[in-house]
């Protein structure tokens, strides 16, 4: 294939398509619920979309001695075994199974792989499906080779791109969330990348769940702006910042409340160093759509994202976003208009913005309900259909 950017052919409005034959789909994952981040949450929305409408065999790694594989009808799943990931001790990797999966492949051919992560197991997948000739298609969700730097490896990121290069350059077609993201790709080297956005569930991220007697727990009053950040306590997600803008606004606004919602290697030092900020921990589910509703402001100060679910969750719940103009922000929010952007290296104007918030509260209210309406119009089904039509599309290719 010469091009480097695949489009879909535009035959039909994609919610009229309907899959011309049942895929075989093997769908290769490190990440999985339990796990609380935006890329096992796609990737069992995903997963369960394919099992109403084709074969899947879901291969992903145990994770933890528990792990019996939650059943998700229509979807067989093959657990494998995983190891902690270092310095992510939460979180589990594959091990290298190039054996096993061409032996399973060869006995049980599916017609497409896409491999969701590029750690040991992915990369195994990848040499399996190409040594037997099958489709396969990649996704880049994580800036692994960006997240050296932060945990003092900087040396290393090299290395780490050349790898996840040679891994995805090894695929039919790599799929990103973004389009920035999909040209940055392409001016480091990568070949066929194309973009296929996230949606986000309006009906459990929604305003209505705002709680007055979970403000009240966080010392908030019906009028003192809460800012709210959900995200992985670690280096890469740029906290120190969000904790500067809070400072800047509680000085200008006394009664300016802050929390924090997840978990991270940095927790335990970051809630030391600042006991007025109050750290739930990991939330999930309706608990998680409970904060989301009941803050004002959601702070996201990370530069380390490919996307950023929690973005479209706190526009869904109806909160001012204030973020850098990256990501899923760069998307889906028009500064002014729908939440508050700033420029990628302007961290003044990130304060400045969270600030301008906290004191103008009609300002917070407006942005919080055009958000909401912006999030209303990103619907899962139109994501998963542009879906199906690259698999097929990426099995014309293979076999054309």
């Amino acid at each position: 294939m010469n091009t480097r950017m695949l489009q879909l052919r535009d035959e039909a409005p994609l919610a009229e398509q309907e899959p011309e034959r049942r895929l075989r789909v093997a769908v290769v994952t490190e990440t999985w619920p339990p796990e609380v981040n935006g890329v096992a949450m796609t990737v069992h929305r995903l997963v369960d979309w394919l099992g109403r409408r084709h074969r899947v065999t879901l291969i992903r790694v145990r994770q933890g001695p528990r792990d019996q594989g939650t059943a998700i009808p229509g979807v067989d799943t093959l657990l494998l075994p995983s190891v902690p990931l270092p310095r992510y001790h939460e979180l589990r990797m594959g091990l290298p199974s190039v054996g096993r999966l061409k032996n399973l492949w060869r006995a049980k051919r599916p017609d497409v792989v896409h491999v969701i992560t590029e750690g040991p197991l992915g990369w195994s997948a990848v040499r399996a499906a190409n040594a037997l000739g099958i489709a396969v298609v990649s996704d880049f969700h994580t800036n692994f080779h960006q997240y050296t730097a932060h945990y003092g490896l900087g040396l290393f990121k090299p290395i780490a791109l050349r790898y996840l290069r040679t891994l995805h350059n090894r695929t039919l077609l790599t799929l990103v969330p973004t389009r920035t993201l999909a040209e940055n790709m392409i001016r480091q080297g990568f070949e066929r990348v194309d973009v296929l956005s996230r949606g986000v569930d309006t009906e459990l991220f929604h305003p209505h769940y705002r709680r007055s007697e979970l403000r009240a727990s966080w010392g908030a009053g019906p009028d003192d702006p809460v800012l709210l950040m959900v995200s992985r306590i670690a280096p890469e997600k740029n906290l120190p910042l969000a904790l500067q803008a809070y400072e800047c606004a509680r000085d200008r606004v006394p009664g300016t409340r802050m929390v924090v919602v997840g978990d991270g290697p940095a927790r335990a030092a970051t809630a030391a160093a600042h006991s007025g900020v109050h750290f739930a921990g990991m939330q999930t589910g309706r608990a998680l759509a409970d904060h989301y509703a009941s803050a004002d402001i959601f702070v996201f100060p990370s530069l380390s994202e490919t996307f950023g679910n929690v973005t479209l969750e706190a526009m869904a719940s109806g909160l001012a976003v204030v973020a850098f103009d990256y990501a899923a922000a760069r998307e889906h929010i028009v500064d002014g208009r729908n939440g508050r952007t700033a420029g990628c290296t302007n961290d003044a104007g990130f304060v400045e913005a969270v600030t301008e918030l906290a004191i103008d509260r009609l300002q917070t209210a407006r942005l919080g309900a055009a958000a909401r309406e912006s999030a209303l119009e990103i619907d899962w089904s139109r994501i998963f259909e542009r879906y199906e039509g690259f698999l097929e599309q990426c099995l014309e290719t293979e076999h054309g």
